[in-house]
């Protein structure tokens, strides 16, 4: 079998378009308007309590943000340097499944060229989750499948076998991605689970997986009741049409006609018919995902860079006459234009203020996946304003305390983004660490504390009042451009927990 190999305007394009999209996230992110998003701080406090799982996600994203955050500090630009690099090596990724697939020059450009200006994908990369890092990997699987294909070198299985069990380790949606091999095998190639390699590649993946398992099993399956919640409550307001609708608009609308020409041309055109597993992949993970009324539409991301690199053959073989050739330069252009007039919509680029006055020009409302009441931001970047403020009115309201009330005080909320807040800003004000009922927060327990002085973000007088002999309203906590919800939260210090703070942690578990 030969070898693949790349021309000098190839390497030039696909090395071109990564280092550019991570020179983007990296200089956005350098300037830090808009600051950390909810979840990352969340992440960065799960990272300091490293452990085989949590409530919402299993633990390889964690550990590569400890150690990220061990490398490169804790600034803004290197929390989210991870995510960039992986929007980054998704961009090669491609080009390097396009050059398997048999793709030349402006086949790469088109697929990159596509990946490198998603909206979803430069939204996923622009913060730290698993997310970025989950698209990756969805990437690499599918390289590893067009090499076993291509190769018939069986080793390739232990590759995929290895990648998918980090990607389990990742975000258990790896199952879709799982779940589509196998109906693309039984749909395409059935003879070779006569063979131990598919097997080998599956317990492999599974060996990788098992501590998330036993994790959860040790902890009264917490990730299953987290997902419950979440479906029936915060996302219950979603639905199908939402999913499939977000499937466009996610992708650039202008992209649509490239992705779908992929999809079709892996089923019905014959020089990429060897690749019709990644069609069914794609397929398999839609099904499932459109089966399920609240999946979001950004599940299905991690999906689309096959699409594109099996379009971008597709269109290259295709627009070769006179008559269409012209096609080859207008539309990549017209792609960077829409992707240009849509990316403020998804990497904060724009001054606040501008970009309020930009959306309302455009006509888009602010929206959230989530059932929330917005203002003027979307809830991706209401959620980056608002976290320092609370730290800096908590340790107003701490720092009035004597010396021993201070010992004894814990700093509570049933909201991981505010415990994760106090946990971050609040090292700067000589603030201890929080402690809360949201998620993997409950998980970490109430530490040593009583309840004999507690300050508590949120809630109302009346039901601290019940649980405390004592307790007031001492501030309250405004910013601008939060979520409205985080806008004008109260701040109580109570004293004296009617019960002890052991047994009322039992009754505040919040799973969602």
């Amino acid at each position: 079998m030969s070898t693949v190999t790349f021309t000098r305007s190839e390497k030039i394009v696909i090395g071109g378009l990564a280092f550019v999209t991570v020179l983007l996230h990296f200089l956005v992110n350098l300037n830090g308007a808009y600051g950390f998003f909810r979840d990352e701080l969340y992440y960065i406090a799960c990272s300091e309590h490293l452990a085989w799982g949590y409530v919402d996600q299993p633990p390889f994203s964690l550990y590569l943000l400890k150690v990220s955050r061990l490398v490169f500090g804790d600034s803004l630009a290197a929390i989210r340097l991870v995510p960039a690099l992986a929007h980054g090596g998704t961009i090669i990724l491609t080009g390097f499944l396009v050059k398997e697939m048999g793709g030349k020059l402006f086949a790469v450009f088109l697929a990159c060229l596509a990946v490198s200006l998603s909206p979803i994908h430069l939204g996923m990369s622009g913060i730290y989750s698993m997310n970025s890092i989950d698209i990756f990997l969805w990437s690499l699987a599918i390289y590893f499948i067009v090499k076993i294909i291509n190769t018939q070198n069986q080793n390739y299985w232990i590759a995929l076998g290895l990648v998918l069990g980090i990607g389990l380790l990742n975000k258990i949606s790896v199952l879709f991605l799982g779940a589509g091999i196998f109906a693309g095998i039984l749909l395409t190639n059935p003879k070779s689970l006569t063979t131990r390699w598919p097997y080998m590649a599956g317990v492999l993946a599974a060996i990788l997986f098992l501590p998330y398992i036993l994790w959860n099993i040790s902890h009264d399956q917490a990730h299953l009741e987290f997902i419950h919640n979440a479906s029936t409550q915060k996302y219950s307001g979603r639905n199908r049409l939402d999913f499939i609708v977000d499937q466009f608009l996610f992708l650039n609308p202008l992209s649509a006609p490239v992705w779908i020409a992929g999809l079709l041309a892996l089923f019905f055109y014959n020089f990429l018919k060897p690749y019709r597993i990644i069609g069914w992949i794609y397929l398999s993970a839609l099904i499932i995902l459109v089966i399920n009324p609240t999946s979001k539409g950004e599940y299905l991301a991690p999906a689309y860079a096959c699409l594109f690199a099996a379009a971008g053959i597709f269109v290259e073989q295709k627009l070769t006459s006179p008559a269409t050739v012209w096609l080859r330069y207008i539309y990549p252009a017209l792609l960077m234009v829409t992707a240009g007039v849509l990316m403020p919509m998804v990497v904060p680029m724009l001054p606040v203020k501008q970009y309020i006055v930009y959306s309302k020009a455009l006509g888009m409302e602010p929206t959230s996946s989530e059932n929330k009441k917005l203002s003027e931001l979307p809830q991706f970047y209401a959620d980056m304003f608002g976290w320092e403020e609370k730290a800096r009115d908590v340790a107003k309201v701490y720092n009035s305390l004597t010396a021993e009330e201070k010992s004894k005080c814990a700093i509570y909320s049933n909201n991981y983004g505010r415990c994760g807040a106090i946990d971050f800003f609040g090292k700067q004000y000589g603030l201890p660490s929080s402690i809360g009922s949201h998620n993997n927060y409950w998980i970490w327990g109430p530490r040593n504390y009583t309840g004999e002085v507690m300050i508590i973000l949120g809630g109302t007088l009346d039901d601290h009042r019940e649980d405390f002999e004592t307790c007031e309203e001492v501030a309250v906590s405004s910013c601008s451009y939060c979520m409205p919800y985080e806008n004008n939260v109260r701040i109580f210090l109570c004293r004296n927990l009617k019960q002890s703070l052991t047994d009322a942690w039992k009754d505040v578990k919040h799973f969602e």
